[in-house]
C-alpha cells in the first residue's frame, strides 16, 4: 500500500488502521469451531484392553460415589454402575490391592453406597474435581508403594477426568474401565474416554479397559 503526497507517520497510521480493518473483517467472517459442529464427525472408539494388575503395586480409587453426586435424580447412570464396580472392588480386595476413596466437599463416608463402603483402614479424601489438590491422595500412594491406579467413579468429566490426567502426570500408570466411571450424559463420558488417550502427556499412561477385562 503506497500513500503518495502524506507525511511518514500519517502513511503508517493509515497503513496500521486499514490492517486492523482488514483483520477485523477475516475475523467476523471466520468459521469456529461451534459453526462447524453438527459436521464433526464423531472419532472411532478407542480400543478396550484386557489389563493384568499386580495389586500390591497399584490401588482402586472410587470417587465421589457419595449420594450427593451419585444419585438417581441428577446422575442415574452413576447409580447403574455401582453393581459393575461392587464387583471390581470385591475383587480387588480379595487379591489385597488397596482401596482409597473421596467424597465430594461436605460429604463423608456415610454417604456412600453400602455395596461400596469403606473398610477400617481405607484413606478417604474430600475435595473437588481434582483429588490431589489440598489433599494427601499422592503421599498416600506413594506410602503403599503404587504404580497403578484404577479410577472409578463419577463424574467422568469431572473428578474421573481430573484425577486420572493428575495421576497420569505425576508419572503413575492408570487404568480407567469406562464401566466403571459415569456421568450425566452419554457424551460426556464418551469425550472422557477420548481425551484420556489422546491428550498430550495422558495417552502414554493412560489405558482404558472394561471391568470384566481387568486381570488379578
Amino acid at each position: 500500500m503506497k500513500l503518495v503526497g502524506l507525511c511518514p507517520s500519517t502513511a503508517s497510521a493509515l497503513v496500521f488502521l486499514s490492517a486492523i480493518f482488514s483483520l477485523s473483517a477475516t475475523g467476523t467472517s471466520a468459521q469456529t469451531i461451534i459453526d462447524e459442529w453438527a459436521g464433526i464427525q464423531v472419532p472411532a472408539p478407542p480400543q478396550l484392553k484386557t489389563i493384568s494388575i499386580k495389586p500390591k503395586a497399584s490401588a482402586l480409587l472410587l470417587l465421589d460415589f457419595n449420594k450427593q453426586a451419585c444419585n438417581a435424580e441428577h446422575r442415574p447412570r452413576c447409580i447403574q454402575s455401582i453393581p459393575r464396580v461392587q464387583h471390581l472392588l470385591e475383587r480387588a480386595r480379595a487379591a489385597g490391592m488397596p482401596v482409597l476413596y473421596s467424597t465430594s466437599m461436605g460429604a463423608g463416608s456415610a454417604d456412600i453406597p453400602k455395596e461400596l463402603a469403606p473398610q477400617t483402614g481405607d484413606q478417604i479424601v474430600a475435595s473437588g474435581p481434582d483429588k490431589f489438590l489440598g489433599t494427601d491422595l499422592e503421599q498416600a500412594l506413594k506410602n503403599i508403594g503404587a504404580e497403578t491406579v484404577i479410577v472409578t467413579g463419577t463424574a467422568g468429566n469431572g473428578a474421573v477426568l481430573y484425577t486420572a490426567s493428575e495421576a497420569a502426570l505425576r508419572g503413575l500408570n492408570v487404568i480407567v474401565p469406562v464401566d466403571g466411571m459415569s456421568a450425566e450424559t452419554a457424551y460426556a463420558e464418551q469425550f472422557t474416554a477420548w481425551q484420556l488417550v489422546n491428550a498430550p502427556r495422558l495417552s502414554a499412561r493412560v489405558t482404558l479397559t472394561r471391568i470384566d477385562l481387568v486381570q488379578f
